[in-house]
């Protein structure tokens, strides 16, 4: 009896031990797994973030040659408005259709004007054509400020009234009693660059006909004021009478700042590349 007693208690701590064991060695495979799991998690997280990284280098340099093809119609666009506004003068057209396609375009008329239905843009800077040439694509203001004076045209060789900037005039020669030298009344032969109706930016002031102040061009409204047709020309300089307004007032010039954006997206770019080259595949510590 005594020895059946023994051989089951030796039996039973035996079979304590072995599940000690195994339970050992299962938690120790469950730790191994567990590990495993969190070095392959940790693994492809960073792996993710490695890839995401990457599309900041991408992106600047997609938006830099972005900004290359811009620049390069922006330059286009400048190089046309010039040719536009130097080339020889055509006879003006009288279908609207013709004259949408046909802004900055040059063109010639004869007739004379009425002064007494005149009308004024302001307030407006005197423009140079020498220096907007100079500057173009650069926001410059020579710090006078005036008006633009509007005038009725009528054009004998067409049978029709049309409106022409005949220019720049300071705030102390607005009114037309104090340039009569420039009221000319015969017949002249004109040259003036296509203007189209403007729509009204942000912050401009509407246009107050009531007092004949005008702040953007609305072809519309201004040929209902003067009796007109909606068409609109800028006179050229050599079209200015002495004493009169100073014509050429065209402001053709175009901002082109895309060179900068080139270098600032492009520059970010070889930045951004060579952090993420560092860190991922030769592993610095930044």
């Amino acid at each position: 009896m005594n020895t059946l007693r023994s051989v089951f208690v030796r039996s039973n701590k035996a079979l304590t031990s072995l599940t000690e064991k195994v339970s050992t060695v299962a938690n120790l495979r469950r730790r191994l797994c567990t590990a495993g799991a969190a070095a392959a998690a940790e693994k492809g997280e960073d792996a993710l973030l490695k890839w995401l990284l990457l599309l900041i280098p991408g992106a600047t340099f997609g938006l830099g040659t972005w900004q290359v093809k811009r620049r390069q119609w922006k330059l286009k666009l400048i190089d046309d408005l010039r040719r536009l506004t130097t080339s020889e003068p055509i006879p003006l057209p009288i279908d609207p259709l013709e004259l949408n396609a046909l802004e900055y375009r040059r063109v010639k008329v004869r007739g004379h004007f009425d002064h007494t239905k005149e009308l004024y843009i302001l307030p407006r800077s005197p423009v140079d054509p020498e220096k907007e040439a100079r500057e173009a694509g650069r926001l410059s203001s020579s710090g006078e400020t005036g008006a633009n004076v509007i005038t009725p045209f009528y054009c004998t060789d067409l049978g029709i009234t049309i409106l022409v900037n005949r220019g720049y005039v300071p705030k102390n020669k607005i009114k037309p009693e104090t340039r009569m030298k420039g009221q000319a009344e015969s017949e002249i032969d004109m040259v003036g660059v296509v203007r189209l109706t403007e729509v009204r930016k942000p912050f401009v002031p509407p246009n107050n006909v009531e007092r004949n102040s005008w702040h953007y061009r609305d072809l519309e409204a201004m040929s209902s004021v003067a009796e007109t047709q909606p068409i609109f020309i800028d006179a050229d300089f050599r079209s200015t009478i002495p004493g009169g307004p100073i014509g050429g007032q065209t402001r053709v010039t175009l901002r082109n700042e895309h060179m900068q954006y080139i270098i600032t997206w492009y520059g970010l770019c070889a930045a951004t590349s060579y952090m993420w080259y560092a860190k991922f595949i030769k592993k610095i510590i930044l």
